[in-house]
């Protein structure tokens, strides 16, 4: 009997982590990450090109955008890839043999997802950096942006955002019968979450954009509905404040808004341990 079981824990979710990062690294998504980082770096330089707008401001501003489309597509196929694909081609039953719990095996390759994904978003905002550096040159902008405080600010809530897309999708990869599902579900419900705060604020101002279909405030409450259920991903996209400096930017709430985020990943980790727990698996 094990005298420390946080340290039996601890050490056995670690082999975990490096045992997952070395499966991704094995894997066909290494070319992924190369890839993704050169779609960065040609979609900023080919703006700056052909935008009427401050360049330095244009390059961080379509990069921030970038970011956050590429990071939770390659976390997804992380997902399959280290927890989806063992569990469909049964390769469970060599690692469920170990005398040890299965929730170790599950946040052991959480945890490599969350690790590689910060990572890639450690290096891509280091490249974008420098690429809004260099198209901003020697053009005296009349608003320049950040690339301090506010930058970093704004790549920890970009971090946030990344854990609740590991977790969404996590839980799918425990309880989805086929891997695809795993796209599907967890890109819609990124999608939603990003999205909904912004429908919302655009029919308080204008309430008659749906009045062709639909009664206006029926579907403003029903859109105020998804507020109970899901995290408000949508303003975790501070990136006004990297590109304007304007501490006016960032929500008053902020604190509440991160606290709540990361209660809520861990409470979908919760739900995906238990899931995996009571599955029978033959």
């Amino acid at each position: 009997m094990n005298n420390n079981p946080i340290r039996y824990a601890i050490n056995h979710i670690r082999e975990d982590v490096f045992l997952g990062i070395n499966i991704a690294f094995h894997s066909r998504l290494t070319s992924l990450f190369l890839w993704i980082l050169i779609t960065l770096v040609v979609t900023v330089l080919l703006v700056t090109q052909f935008s009427a707008r401050q360049p330095a401001t244009v390059a961080l501003d379509v990069g921030i955008s970038v970011i956050r489309i590429t990071l939770p597509l390659l976390s997804i196929l992380l997902i399959q890839a280290l927890i989806s694909n063992e569990l469909d081609r049964k390769l469970y039953l060599n690692s469920f043999t170990y005398p040890r719990p299965r929730v170790y095996w599950l946040l052991g390759r959480v945890f490599a997802i969350i690790l590689i994904g910060i990572g890639l978003l450690t290096v891509m905002g280091l490249v974008l950096a420098l690429l809004s550096l260099y198209a901003g040159g020697t053009y005296e902008q009349a608003t320049p942006i950040s690339l301090g405080i506010p930058y970093i600010t704004t790549l920890a809530f970009t971090a946030a955002d990344l854990l609740v897309v590991v977790s969404i999708g996590s839980l799918f990869a425990v309880t989805a019968s086929t891997p695809s599902f795993v796209l599907i579900g967890t890109m819609g419900f990124v999608v939603i979450a990003r999205s909904y705060t912004p429908i919302i604020e655009l029919l308080r101002s204008n309430p008659y954009v749906v009045s062709s279909f639909s009664d206006p405030h029926l579907y403003q409450d029903s859109l105020g509905m998804l507020a109970f259920i899901l995290p408000d991903l949508g303003r975790l996209d501070i990136r006004m404040l990297a590109l304007y400096d304007k501490p006016a930017f960032l929500p008053e709430d902020w604190v509440i808004l991160i606290v709540a985020t990361i209660a809520y990943a861990v409470a979908l980790l919760s739900i995906s341990t238990w899931v995996l727990n009571k599955r029978e698996f033959n």
